[in-house]
């Protein structure tokens, strides 16, 4: 079986790699095709991978050799006779993001990549790239499923639907973290509960937590010792997971606690963006000057990285805590979803996919965040508990914004892209969308290319 990494020398490609590595299954991947545009990051994950296939794992224990490893810069040659894809490109890089967060935050706006005007200028210029990377799968890989971790991860895997239809599945580990997490509060095994999670991508509640048919929910959010001993207890506070009575994923402490986290953000001495764009090209630099040292050299940076994730929402110093990022992230749902699909060992998870119809209030076709039960045949949606009140006006009005942003890559309509500026609740004026518009146009080259006529 072949596997493609679109992005293959991004930063956390060893971790999908190191969970390949992990399954000794004699129906796993055999080649893992890395494709990206930049050589000189691709040659270092290539390096750091294969000091991983050299190092002990339980692949070679079992007598089976890693994974093959391929790496090109010829997106078709990557793509060609794919099983399945992972999409993990990030176009403009992070020196993109970092214009993403800037602009915003200059005009005292929410400086954030995926969530408020930060994710609409990342969705304008990722969104034409990965159209045309969709359009070349279904022709050299037309059978293939594509797994999208690229952010903003529903609105891409929204405007992806129409080329790839129901094989384009969007895939985020913070609902997954958070149902994980959320069940060990409540004493629960993980892996026996159902997660009653809805909303969209960065943008869901928790408003459910099964165990035999038992909800374990309104036991767990009435005790704030319990509440507290999670990272979106400590985020939000066990009086305002209360008055909500679910749990929020972890992204809507931006919309929550808006005003504290702008000032926290410009209080920093550097934007995340700037953060990551500094420790990245200096653990790229490292590994080239020192290729023997590239494993654990990404170790190192790993480990920052994960340390000081949302740290605006934090008390200064304080990093976070290892239980809420064990159990693996994103690279472990990915392969649950792959075995699922490939193996028909069913799971169940929440997943990315085009089911507004069991989210009423919802386009029946709107991309929307929710468990879905996955197995040889495909991914099925689960209804979840119905969204009401601010929950679902929220949703409804981010969406809508999502559709704008859409259209407005597509049109390249200066109109349609203010509006969709203008319409996110984190936004507060139409003058400020008009601002923050011209602002990206300017300072980010792809946006500007965009939008040019």
């Amino acid at each position: 079986m072949k596997l493609t990494i679109l992005g293959g020398g991004g930063f956390r490609v060893p971790l999908i790699y190191g969970a390949l590595l992990d399954d000794s299954h004699p129906h796993s991947v055999d080649d893992v095709a890395l494709y990206d545009v930049d050589p000189g990051r691709l040659a270092v994950i290539g390096r750091v991978l294969t000091h991983m296939a050299d190092g002990p794992h339980p692949r070679r224990d079992a007598g089976r050799p890693a994974p093959r490893r391929e790496l090109t810069t010829d997106l078709t040659t990557a793509l060609a006779d794919a099983d399945i894809v992972f999409c993990a490109v990030r176009v403009g890089g992070l020196t993109g993001r970092t214009c993403d967060e800037r602009v915003a935050l200059e005009l005292d706006v929410l400086g954030q990549e995926t969530t408020g005007p930060g994710g609409i200028a990342f969705g304008l210029r990722t969104l034409p790239v990965l159209q045309q990377v969709a359009m070349v799968t279904s022709q050299v890989a037309p059978h293939a499923w594509f797994l999208n971790f690229t952010n903003p991860a529903g609105m891409i895997t929204q405007a992806l639907v129409p080329i790839l239809g129901d094989r384009v599945v969007g895939i985020c580990d913070s609902p997954v973290a958070l149902g994980r997490r959320a069940a060990i509060a409540a004493g629960a095994d993980p892996r026996r509960v159902f997660c009653d999670y809805a909303g969209l991508n960065h943008l869901g509640w928790l408003n459910g937590l099964y165990l035999d048919g038992q909800d374990l929910l309104p036991d767990l959010v009435a005790d704030p010792s319990r509440v507290l001993s999670i990272e979106e207890g400590r985020l939000f506070g066990p009086e305002w997971i209360a008055t909500l009575g679910a749990i929020p994923n972890e992204y809507l402490y931006y919309y929550d606690f808006t005003r504290e986290a702008v000032t926290a953000i410009r209080g920093s001495a550097q934007t995340r963006g700037e953060f990551l764009l500094d420790q990245q090209n200096a653990f790229y630099a490292a590994a080239s000057a020192c290729p023997d040292d590239a494993l654990t050299l990404w170790h190192g940076a790993r480990q920052e990285r994960d340390s000081t994730y949302l740290a605006e929402a934090r008390p200064r110093h304080e990093t976070r805590d290892d239980k809420d990022i064990a159990g693996g992230g994103y690279e472990a749902v990915a392969l649950a979803v792959m075995t699922a699909l490939t193996r028909g060992v069913p799971t169940t998870t929440i997943l990315n996919v085009p089911a507004g119809r069991v989210l009423p209030g919802l386009p029946a076709d709107a991309v929307v965040e929710v468990p879905c039960l996955v197995d040889a045949a495909g991914v099925h949606p689960l209804a979840p508990s119905p969204l009401t009140g601010r929950m679902l006006g929220l949703v409804q009005q981010v969406k809508a914004v999502e559709e704008l942003t859409i259209r407005a890559a597509q049109t390249r309509s200066p109109r349609d892209a203010v509006a969709a500026f203008a319409q996110h609740p984190l936004v507060d004026s139409v003058g400020t969308a008009r601002v923050l518009f011209e602002g990206y146009r300017a300072r980010n080259p792809l946006i500007g290319a965009l939008f040019s006529g």
